[in-house]
């Protein structure tokens, strides 16, 4: 029977996802000539040709992707049986380490773990690691976190066999704009009714590309007139009268301070953007993510009926 090494087999995955031998080492901590060494010990040992070379780098072949695709109901076995150990050994009761993006923190993952507190039986210990959705992928590729939070528009999709992908939560886009703005009390605001406005939004990433999709949606692109990221900045400059911006639910309601920005619902536009959490194939059987799972639905839920 074919010999099949468990970490050489980590490492041509590894291989596949960042491409070359140098990203591998990096991410794994290890030397470039040390990776090339155990891929060709695994060919060796499978009796295969894994990798061709392609210029200055090396391309998996057939064979290699046809190993991996076994491998990978492998690794998600190995992961329900990591789950269901830990939860033998500790119940509930272990660590969970939560990779977020920044509104998320707020909205969900804080919440989520003060009511884990709040409930009468001993809950795991959230560790929280801030990332933007690319990151918070490797992260978990990596198993440097056990469980993501993100956009669907930026996660894996359903056919990743490396991730098992779960729906959280629906979040309205909500438009900004100088409380004193002419339209900042008109009845029935439409998205449209803007598209003369200048528009803040960053010049590049997810919320780039969702404010410019919404915004095509409702029949115009928006002209960029300010560019930033975090949303302190984007409300300050909303309450200067220097433009209008969508603006996550979520987000609207962690940055309060600022009076003088009026956050109006698009009754007749509606767009919103899909929150999803995600995990290690197989590793959602465990005790502790699960409840960590649980408690983010719960207050998923309660932000949705709040709407």
């Amino acid at each position: 029977m074919t010999e099949w090494d468990v970490k050489k087999l980590r490492i041509l995955r590894t291989l596949r996802d960042r491409g070359t031998v140098t990203a591998t080492a990096e991410a794994l901590r290890m030397t470039p000539s040390a990776v090339s060494q155990q891929l060709t010990n695994l060919a060796g040992q499978l009796g295969v040709t894994l990798l061709e070379a392609q210029g200055r780098r090396v391309r998996l072949t057939d064979a290699a992707h046809l190993v991996l695709r076994h491998a990978e109901a492998v690794f998600a076995q190995l992961e329900r049986a990591d789950a269901e150990l830990t939860g033998y050994l500790r119940g509930e009761a272990g660590q969970v380490r939560v990779g977020a993006f920044s509104t998320a923190v707020p909205a969900l993952v804080v919440p989520a773990v003060r009511l884990m507190r709040d409930e009468d039986r001993p809950g795991p210990e959230v560790r929280v690691h801030e990332a933007e959705a690319a990151q918070a992928y490797e992260l978990l590729s990596a198993g440097d976190v056990d469980l993501a939070l993100s956009l669907a528009a930026h996660a894996p999709t359903a056919r990743d066999p490396r991730f098992t992908v779960l729906p959280l939560l629906a979040d309205p886009l909500d438009v900004a704009l100088p409380v004193d703005h002419p339209l900042a009390r008109a009845p029935g605001l439409r998205l449209a009714d803007l598209a003369g406005e200048p528009w803040i939004f960053g010049g590049s990433g997810p919320w780039s590309r969702i404010t410019t999709t919404v915004c095509e949606a409702a029949g115009f692109v928006p002209e960029q007139a300010h560019s930033a990221s975090g949303w302190t900045a984007i409300l300050a400059m909303v309450e200067a009268g220097m433009g209008v911006a969508l603006v996550p639910r979520m987000a609207a309601a962690s940055e309060r301070a600022h009076g003088g920005v009026a956050v109006r619902v698009l009754e007749a536009d509606r767009p919103r953007r899909h929150v999803v959490a995600a995990v290690r194939r197989g590793a959602e059987r465990g005790p502790a993510v699960a409840r960590v799972l649980a408690a983010l639905h719960r207050v998923a839920e309660t932000t949705v009926q709040r709407d």
